[in-house]
């Protein structure tokens, strides 16, 4: 199996750590500062319902009213929501997240992830309330860039929190809190979205955008109460506070082996002036590649397609109003609890398995939902759909969801924020919300655009590109499972592709010590 193997528990400073235990203390810390991902993930949720919602679209864009309306008679059903600046609407929250992220990443690495919470928690308390009381188009799209500073600021910061917290043995079931957030937020969207449409005299659409005020005023306030990271408490200089919060998140004194490496990690990111130039590095290599290509990826699984404009998509493909409605509403509670599936077993599977067969399940399903598409609305976009053809259409779209919900939903947040060293971290994780927030930002602007285009072929697009990203992980990446996250420099040493960038930069094979890899216990595994 390409990029999977075992080794012995060598003990030492390989494995897991033997101190401590899972205290009510961490756990109850990592789901306060996952409960960003509640911004996150209503914002996707509630632009679609609020671009289809006629008493928004007469105040703000009445030219798409009119297309949409279908008065110049040319538009078929792929393309009677391809309006830019409606999309333009959605997409530049993703874009000022995107130069937010870098900002963000010198705050989080200089201030602590904490600070970076709760500035992220009061810009989207600000955009939410603008976008409430929104009587221009101007006010619209300020209050939706401070919502994109919010996500950039809170994306980078908590999935950061959550693997510096949590221990090793339950860090990807705690660091899918913030994925689990995320699809509590598009749920809660969805649900709203359902319901204020029927709302006159522009109350409807008002709530829908004010409401977002809620998950935001849930960070800002619990983020004033977060305890610190040890890590980052170190990073700062504080090293015996660092020392007892580490002995407080662990419930035990004994805390000397793990703390030993969090303060050899935090010496070598001393050394760091330019953590941006560092990243770049050849030993840094596959720290930069998945930093880069699993955001890339995970924004062209074509979940967006989905989650966006849902009810515009399923509207466009022959469902009813309500029905489009109810549609994106159960897609929301299958995304939750397909997303409760991956949190139970990525530390009992691994990550490398959750990749592969969410990977298979998508490309499954969106050739059939291209294939339906294409056989009865056609080419022309003129066909219609039965009841039947619909319910088909909801089931695949849900296994295809559920797919992504237990693999690169939450893995693309996971394994970018648990494989960089200290003295890239900061760096790494804002290079992964930067590429997210990028590609977010092209697919928002360009799928309707994209779908009045490509019609169903898209379906076959994405398609294509899951299987492209399958085969990458299947070759390229290593479990990690299991391992300490200071240690985890060590799973690239003996990958038959990576271990070529690690041993030049450890000058060879003779040192012994560099050549063990600790990727994860056979122990561990068997169990």
């Amino acid at each position: 199996m390409g990029g999977g193997f075992f080794v012995a528990d060598s003990g030492g400073h390989g494995g897991e750590y033997e101190e401590g235990r899972v205290t009510t203390f961490v756990v109850v810390a990592c789901i306060v500062a996952a409960m960003g991902g509640l911004l996150f993930g209503y914002d996707i949720g509630i632009s679609g319902g609020v671009t289809s919602m006629e008493e928004f679209l007469t105040r703000f864009f009445p030219d798409m009213l009119r297309q949409m309306q279908n008065e110049t008679g040319h538009e078929t059903e792929y393309c009677k929501y391809d309006n830019e600046l409606l999309t333009l609407f959605t997409s530049s929250l993703y874009l000022a997240a995107l130069f937010a992220s870098f900002l963000a990443s010198t705050v989080t690495r200089l201030f602590g992830r904490k600070v970076s919470m709760t500035f992220g928690g009061l810009a989207f308390l600000s955009g939410a309330l603008l976008n409430g009381f929104a009587v221009s188009l101007e006010m619209l799209i300020i209050g939706r860039l401070l919502l994109g500073v919010g996500v950039g600021f809170v994306n980078q910061s908590v999935p950061l929190y959550l693997s510096e917290m949590a221990p090793a043995k339950i860090r990807g079931a705690l660091n899918m809190a913030f994925q689990l957030a995320i699809t509590l937020g598009i749920l809660s969207a969805n649900i709203v979205n359902y319901v204020t449409p029927s709302l006159e005299n522009g109350v409807g659409w008002r709530l829908s955008l004010g409401l977002a005020a809620v998950p935001a005023s849930v960070l800002l306030v619990g983020s004033l109460f977060l305890p610190e990271t040890p890590s980052s408490i170190l990073e700062r200089g504080n090293k015996e506070e660092a020392k007892k919060m580490l002995q407080k998140i662990r419930g035990t004194v004994e805390v000397e082996h793990e703390f030993t490496d969090i303060c050899a990690a935090c010496e070598s990111a001393k050394s760091v002036q330019h953590p941006w130039t560092n990243i770049a590095q050849a030993k840094y290599r596959p720290q930069l590649v998945f930093c880069t290509f699993i955001p890339f990826f995970q924004q062209l699984t074509g979940i967006n397609v989905i989650m966006f404009y849902a009810p515009v998509l399923f509207r466009t493909i022959g469902f009813g109003k309500d029905a489009s409605l109810v549609s994106a509403v159960i897609t929301g509670l299958v995304n939750v609890l397909s997303t409760l599936v991956s949190i139970y077993s990525v530390d009992k599977f691994g990550r490398r398995a959750l990749f592969l067969a969410g990977g298979i399940q998508m490309i499954l399903t969106q050739v059939a939902v291209g294939s339906i598409i294409g056989w009865k609305i056609g080419l022309n976009g003129e066909g219609l759909l039965s009841s039947l053809d619909t319910q088909i259409l909801l089931g695949l779209i849900c296994l295809y969801v559920a797919g992504f919900a237990w693999s690169w939903g939450p893995l693309g947040w996971l394994v970018p924020s648990e494989i960089c060293p200290l003295e890239i971290r900061s760096a790494g994780q804002s290079l992964n919300v930067s590429v997210n927030m990028f590609f977010t930002f092209l697919i928002g602007q360009f799928f309707v655009t994209m779908l009045c285009h490509m019609k169903f072929g898209l379906f076959y697009f994405f398609a294509v590109l899951v299987l492209i990203m399958t085969i990458f992980i299947h070759f390229l990446l290593p479990e990690t499972k299991g391992v300490p996250i200071e240690e985890m420099a060590r799973v690239w040493k003996d990958h038959r592709f990576w271990s070529k960038y690690t041993r030049v930069v450890d000058g060879g094979d003779n040192d012994e010590e560099d050549d063990e890899v600790y990727i994860f216990s056979v122990k561990a595994s068997k169990e």
